[in-house]
């Protein structure tokens, strides 16, 4: 498998016809696969989840953390990802163990960015119920945005902290999803790139608020009590359904964009409590 500090060349296995993605450090034909789209009518952002999976399964490895599974592959659509979208929400949990800063895009990817007017800043936004933020997510160059509740009693030494403009209070006692994404759109952040964790990403899931989903396997078998890419207790009722809009392949490594298909007229009213 190539090492992390190698740019891998992507095949095209789906749709056929195209020729191998070799490295190319604007992207121009792999962000054209991964154009992030703008919201259909009714909807206030088009959300995509960005995650990482074993073969059997698995969302992190034995320490926890999905940066023991990725890989050359999947970093070179990561960068693409993060470039094409206006804020990355995680919760805070993933924050905490995948120790988040401040968030930016490469050089050679920001003219497409600057291109499409967005601007050079990739926003990051964190959900926390609690309020409660790892201390590294503070040490950037540019504080975070919390969505957060009005009950929290952290939420006096987060203003004072980050600034009143930096803190979103979206709901009473649970960050209620739909006021969230509103929130963010008030800030023209409609396009919403999520990188879990898991139990963060079922939530949204489970509330139809993902529009596609980024999926890289990774050729490891790890066993153990991994989470999966949606960490949750109950099924969804119904199943979602996913339509295959692209598949990539590297060194054993399959890159998948699924479309997970929500109507605009789904509801979101589901409440996140990472």
């Amino acid at each position: 498998m190539a090492s992390p500090d190698q740019v891998p060349t992507l095949d095209v296995l789906l749709p056929t016809g195209h020729q191998p993605l070799e490295p190319d450090p604007a992207e121009t034909a792999l962000g054209v696969l991964y154009a992030h789209p703008m919201p259909p009518a009714g909807r206030s952002a088009w959300v995509r989840a960005n995650m990482v999976s074993t073969v059997d399964g698995g969302a992190t490895g034995p320490d926890h953390v999905s940066g023991s599974i990725n890989n050359a592959p999947d970093h070179r659509v990561f960068d693409v990802l993060r470039a094409a979208a206006d804020v990355v929400v995680i919760g805070a949990g993933t924050a905490r163990a995948e120790r988040y800063r401040s968030l930016s895009v490469t050089d050679a990817l920001a003219g497409a960015r600057a291109a499409r007017g967005q601007p050079t800043r990739l926003e990051l936004a964190i959900v926390s119920a609690s309020g409660a933020l790892p201390p590294e997510v503070l040490l950037g160059d540019h504080l975070p945005l919390v969505l957060t509740v009005s009950s929290s009693p952290a939420l006096p030494a987060l203003r004072n902290k980050l600034g009143a403009e930096q803190v979103i209070e979206a709901g009473e006692t649970a960050v209620d999803i739909e006021r969230a994404l509103s929130a963010l759109a008030e800030r023209g952040l409609v396009r919403v790139l999520t990188e879990g964790g898991p139990h963060l990403l079922a939530q949204l899931v489970a509330s139809d608020a993902v529009d596609d989903l980024c999926l890289t396997t990774s050729p490891l078998v790890v066993g153990g009590l991994a989470a999966r890419i949606l960490d949750a207790e109950a099924w969804l009722s119904p199943p979602r359904a996913a339509t295959l809009a692209h598949l990539l392949h590297s060194d054993g490594v399959l890159l998948a964009r699924w479309l997970l298909g929500a109507q605009p007229s789904s509801p979101r009213g589901t409440r996140l409590s990472p």
